[in-house]
């Protein structure tokens, strides 16, 4: 283990997520008349003095004549204080507590204010470098301590000379009078925090900076509370994925990058390298060939339902767990169906457009409503089952067909084939997967096998329809109407021209692929897949995987887990045991799941164990991939 260094630790903006003296204009002031034109100075002048752009002694003063703040209120600062300890910090209790001997807070904050928030993080008391308030009589704030160095600019290095720290000492800060002590030379390293705040000119000057504590630790070579800085594993979020998920991962210290729009093969392959869980929609093809460029890809979310747009196998072979999301958008889909199929047997979409140009035709015609009528589900699964139930509710008759065996619910009635169900319909609604033998799954056959007047649906895959075979169907009138959600070829963003060989037939509902296009569901299907993610980073659970042997993992008690995904052959759980057992590690738990192509295993161990160790688990043939979780 590397020496252990004297570390320094800045307050504001770096040990917790706030400013002192922001937080006590928030008490003091309250909801006094100008209270908020003082509380937008103090953030003024505050900034001005973390960046250097104006003399810190001056700004501290100013600040402390604009709080009206009685010594009673301390308390209530403190306890606001202790909320805004950074989770970071937060995580490493432990490891702060073990060598409070060697860390100082140095700080040109408030001694009054950051003993009481420390002091529950094992730090001490007697470490902590800062300024002092000053009271009158009557509990009144009447400033700081004026003699005190860091009352002034330049305090925090002028105060550092006169301490007798042992070095190495590392500095950790986010303000210019951090900078100021790391230019005099008088720390071996100093770390930019950028956690909470991020000042353009302190880091344009600082040699190293650092998104969180365990990133300064793993930096030190020391051991922290997890395996691998969180700040450090890149994030990447394309098509305008829900916020949701960015917040999951911001929440739990990952760093995100978002792109409004899919990546074609070349560019998302050039975008992979250095990115650890990539998460996408329908539009984004992920082949072999961009996989190959992403060294440090760990797993792939598809926000949606389907995985076809995604080389699992190839994902597979690289030990790249996939995740998708194949309940959360299944109301969504459900409702535009069936508000289509009144739509379709209303004959809305030919009165619409007469109304678009201008024609008044009240005529009932062929208009019909869903009451009675009977609805075929081609496709029983969860939207297809859901979509059975909303019908039936709609007071229609319904019939399903599907390869699988599928448990009907409510009077949903199984159909021997196709063909048999098509017959019987005034209304067909498309609700399989992406596999290429559902290519072209309706053809001229189906579309004759249907009554004259019924309607057609497909919001399941754009290749399941023959195009051409539905345009005769719709021009010979023998079809009343149709609705379609996906397109063989779509637009890859927003506002890209859309072209069809059946956009103009009057009787066709074109949607652009909106099925799941919900706010509830993209926010559930953010928070849904966004925690898959997370909790497999962090734990190793594959809940939810779809290319690999899913797994649901006990929680972690200061244990070291460690996560080994493996081709399916014969030997390689001997082997592993074998290593844990020539080094030495004690197993606290194991868990094994295995399918035809690859095999799972997580085994708990103490932490104390040889680093040689993991080097053994990882020459282990047929690995896939190994990492080390705590």
């Amino acid at each position: 283990m590397p020496q252990m260094p004297t570390l320094l630790l800045d307050f504001d903006s770096t040990l917790i997520g706030a400013e002192t003296l922001e937080v006590m204009a928030e008490v003091a002031l309250g909801d006094a008349a100008d209270g908020a034109a003082r509380r937008a100075r103090i953030t003024e002048l505050t900034a001005a003095a973390m960046a250097g752009r104006i003399d810190f002694g001056t700004a501290l003063r100013e600040r402390l004549a604009l709080l009206p703040l009685h010594r009673d209120r301390l308390p209530e600062v403190v306890a606001r204080l202790r909320a805004a300890v950074g989770p970071s910090f937060l995580a490493n209790r432990d490891f702060l507590a073990a060598h409070a001997g060697r860390i100082h807070v140095l700080s040109a904050g408030f001694a009054e204010l950051i003993v009481p928030v420390i002091e529950p993080l094992g730090l001490r008391a007697q470490h902590v470098h800062a300024n002092r308030l000053r009271f009158d009589g009557d509990g009144r704030l009447l400033g700081c301590d004026e003699q005190n160095p860091l009352a002034h600019a330049g305090g925090k290095a002028v105060l550092l000379r006169t301490l007798d720290l042992s070095a190495p000492r590392v500095l950790v800060g986010d303000g210019w009078s951090d900078l100021e002590v790391a230019e005099a030379g008088l720390v071996e390293r100093f770390y930019a925090y950028t956690a909470h705040v991020r000042r353009d000119e302190v880091l344009a000057r600082a040699p190293r900076r650092a998104a969180g504590f365990d990133e300064v630790l793993h930096d030190l070579g020391l051991r922290g509370a997890h395996s691998y800085p969180k700040s450090r594993l890149k994030v990447l979020l394309l098509e305008n994925i829900h916020p949701s998920a960015v917040e999951a991962f911001t929440r739990a210290g990952y760093g995100v990058e978002t792109v409004p729009g899919a990546l074609d093969e070349n560019a998302l392959g050039e975008r992979l390298g250095d990115v650890a869980v990539l998460g996408i929609r329908s539009k984004t093809r992920l082949g072999a060939r961009a996989l190959a460029q992403a060294r440090r890809l760990v797993a792939v979310g598809a926000f949606c339902i389907g995985t076809n747009q995604i080389d699992l196998a190839a994902a597979r072979g690289r030990g790249i767990a996939v995740f998708n999301a194949p309940y959360s958008n299944t109301r969504s889909v459900v409702e535009l169906a069936l508000a289509e199929i009144i739509l379709l047997l209303r004959g809305l979409p030919e009165k619409l457009r007469q109304m678009d140009h201008g024609v008044w035709d009240k005529s009932v015609g062929p208009a019909r409503e869903v009451r009675g009528k009977t609805l075929g589900i081609v496709g029983y699964g969860n939207i297809g089952m859901q979509l059975s139930v909303l019908a039936e509710a709609a007071g229609m008759r319904v019939l399903y067909f599907d390869l699988a065996e599928r448990l009907a619910l409510g009077t949903a009635r199984r159909m021997p084939g196709l063909h048999a169900l098509l017959a019987e319909c005034d209304a067909v609604s498309v609700h399989v997967d992406g596999r290429p033998e559902n290519r072209n799954l309706f053809g001229a056959a189906e579309f004759a096998a249907m009554p004259a007047g019924s309607v057609f649906l497909n919001l399941a895959r754009g290749h399941v329809v023959d195009l051409d075979a539905l345009k005769s169907a719709l021009d010979s009138g023998h079809l009343r109407g149709a609705a379609l959600d996906v397109f063989p070829e779509e637009p890859a963003r927003n506002g890209d021209a859309f072209t069809h060989p059946l956009r103009a037939n009057p009787r066709l509902l074109l949607t652009p692929h909106i099925g799941g296009s919900t706010l509830e569901a993209q926010a559930d299907i953010g928070r849904y897949v966004g925690q898959r993610l997370i909790d497999y980073l962090d734990t190793g659970s594959t809940e939810g995987a779809v290319n690999v042997p899913a797994l649901r993992l006990p929680p972690q008690d200061r244990a070291h887990r460690l996560v080994h995904l493996h081709a399916n052959q014969p030997g390689v759980l001997a082997r592993i045991n074998e290593a844990l057992s020539a080094h030495g590690a004690n197993i606290l738990g194991q868990y094994l799941k295995t399918d035809s192509e690859v095999g799972y295993v997580i085994t708990d161990v103490d932490r104390d164990y040889s680093p040689d160790l993991l080097d053994a688990i990882r020459a282990v043939p047929h690995t896939l991939r190994f990492r080390v979780l705590y």
